[in-house]
């Protein structure tokens, strides 16, 4: 019996591994993909947009996701301003350009 409880729990821990190891890697997708593309020349690095973001909306960034909209790789910010205000700026990540339509609380 404890023979047999043994094997079972050894066999959960094979097949939980693989998809452990799997979502380590999918929560890190985004690093890696930014940094492909940077390296490939198609975006602008963090470095160089980030004096746009605070000149937008001066504050805290609290944030950053880097997602795909349509056709674009975008840069989004949520920046916190000094009353507590929380506002979204989105940048064309290729362009390094401010994408117009982002709001705030």
């Amino acid at each position: 019996m404890l023979r047999c409880l043994a094997l079972l729990g050894l066999c959960g821990l094979v097949l939980a591994g693989p998809s452990a190891a799997r979502a380590d890697v999918d929560d890190d997708g985004d690093h890696d993909r930014a940094r492909d593309l940077y390296e490939r020349g198609e975006i602008k690095g963090l470095n160089s947009i980030l004096g746009l973001v605070m000149a937008e909306a001066p504050g805290d960034i609290v944030a950053v996701d880097f997602i795909r909209i349509g056709t674009r790789w975008v840069y989004r910010f949520q920046v916190v301003a000094a009353d507590g205000r929380r506002r979204i700026v989105d940048v064309d990540a290729g362009s390094g350009n401010l994408m117009h339509g982002g709001g705030g609380d």
